[in-house]
């Protein structure tokens, strides 16, 4: 795990700003390589003790199951970092950013990630995790050393019954809507499609069982069957083979499948589903947790050239606030293309950190809990750039943050309702946006 760089000559605002776009910039271009090393993230500004401001950090996956759908938000944070600091950042001090810490999909690693963040880094904030079993170990680590932990893409239903009992203090929200909304979103579209009996075959963590639960009761109440109901089909995380899971979840002749799965291991599954003769004629649905640009190729191709999963279709939590339109224009200015799923949440998770603090001026967890729902719900002034809320709340004034992501109001449970994108594969490999879905 990295360690924070020793203080250097530079001024502190000048060092975190080159950094940080040096490491975005080559971030971001690792991540789009379909194959190569698995980047770190982060900046090497001068030390807290030296600038006596806010300190934050993430928790992503670099590696690991859910490397090439997370590695795109790792830019994302250093951006919203480097943002702030050149307006003037937080309690009069830029924000230190902790490199990040690869969680590698697993949440042993992401426990230990976090443990480091809190009690050796000192955060007061981290932006983390991706995939919700990571976050379901990292969770009560950071509210216990009430650190604020903010996830950009962690949608398991888990975290809203955890919550209702107090488990996480309060230490916990995230920007991307719980898998409740999507699940609905995922039955709706099946049913509206003509599928009348599907089956699902989920990978066996608090995201796949989460969303499995929500999506049989939504598609039961549409009229639907599930017919692996009594027997649901659940994959071991750490799996190599999938010939029997699939057998399981193909079997019954559905007129679909929903695989809810994260891409590498999603991949092979549905690879052998392929090979073994099951998935012809099934309408494949698939998830946020599989969607990256490599996965159809991950999948793979037939034996006359087209990608297997030609004609498969997914739903991911979109993107429609007010802040879009500027954080769009930004990120194509660093990366020259358009930004990916997720980096909005990430950059609105790591801004609602940085206003939490200047609102309580303070540069603590507690300060940063205690604000939160203020400057994400109001009442206050509606803003959607970052440095004019900074602006305002060091003048004394309430805001309102409508993020890239969306509103971002968030409950008392640290949940949002969101936007869902509806995505096809198409004939040549390529992931197209073709509808959208919206939950109130």
């Amino acid at each position: 795990m990295s360690k924070m760089v020793s203080p250097n000559p530079i001024h502190p605002f000048r060092a975190l700003t080159l950094s940080a776009i040096a490491l975005s910039l080559g971030l971001f271009t690792a991540a789009c390589q379909e194959q190569g090393p698995a980047p770190t993230s982060g900046s090497s500004p001068a030390s807290p003790a030296a600038t006596g401001g806010l300190k934050i950090g993430s928790l992503l996956p670099a590696t690991g199951d859910l490397a090439s759908v997370g590695q795109p938000m790792l830019a994302a944070v250093p951006m919203l970092v480097e943002t702030v600091n050149q307006c003037g950042g937080v309690n009069g001090a830029p924000v230190t950013l902790v490199p990040n810490t690869d969680d590698q999909t697993d949440p042993t690693a992401g426990a230990d990630g976090m443990t480091k963040l809190a009690e050796v880094d000192k955060v007061a904030g981290v932006v983390g995790s991706f995939a919700s079993s990571v976050s379901s170990a990292a969770a009560p680590i950071a509210a216990r050393n009430k650190v604020m932990l903010i996830s950009p893409g962690s949608t398991s239903p888990v975290f809203t019954e955890r919550a209702k009992k107090g488990e996480f203090q309060g230490f916990w929200a995230r920007t991307a809507p719980p898998d409740t909304y999507q699940a609905q979103a995922l039955a709706k579209l099946a049913y509206d499609k003509g599928e009348r009996r599907v089956a699902t075959v989920v990978i066996n963590n608090d995201y796949g069982v989460g969303f499995e639960k929500e999506f049989v009761q939504a598609f039961k109440k549409l009229g639907g069957t599930v017919i692996n109901e009594a027997k649901p089909t659940r994959y071991d995380p750490k799996a190599t083979t999938f010939e029997t899971e699939v057998q399981a979840a193909f079997s019954g002749k559905p007129d679909g499948v929903a695989a809810v799965a994260y891409a590498e291991t999603g991949a092979l599954l549905l690879k052998t589903a392929y090979e073994q003769g099951l998935s012809k004629d099934v309408q494949i649905l698939l998830t946020d947790g599989a969607k990256s640009d490599q996965f159809p190729t991950q999948v793979g191709k037939t034996a006359d050239g087209k990608f297997i999963l030609t004609g498969a279709l997914g739903t991911v939590p979109g993107a429609d606030g007010k802040a879009l339109a500027a954080f769009t224009k930004l990120w194509e200015a660093k990366f020259n293309r358009p930004p990916v799923e997720y980096a909005p949440q990430a950059w609105d998770a790591a801004a609602l950190l940085v206003l939490a603090a200047q609102a309580a001026k303070s540069n603590t967890g507690e300060g940063i809990q205690s604000k939160l729902r203020e400057v994400a719900n109001g009442p206050g002034e509606e803003v959607s750039d970052v440095c004019e809320g900074l602006k305002l709340l060091r003048e004394g004034k309430d805001i309102n943050y409508q993020g890239a992501s969306g509103n971002v109001d968030i409950d008392e449970n640290g949940d949002v309702v969101g936007v869902y994108d509806v995505w096809r594969v198409e004939p040549d490999g390529k992931l197209k946006t073709v509808d959208k879905v919206r939950l109130q």
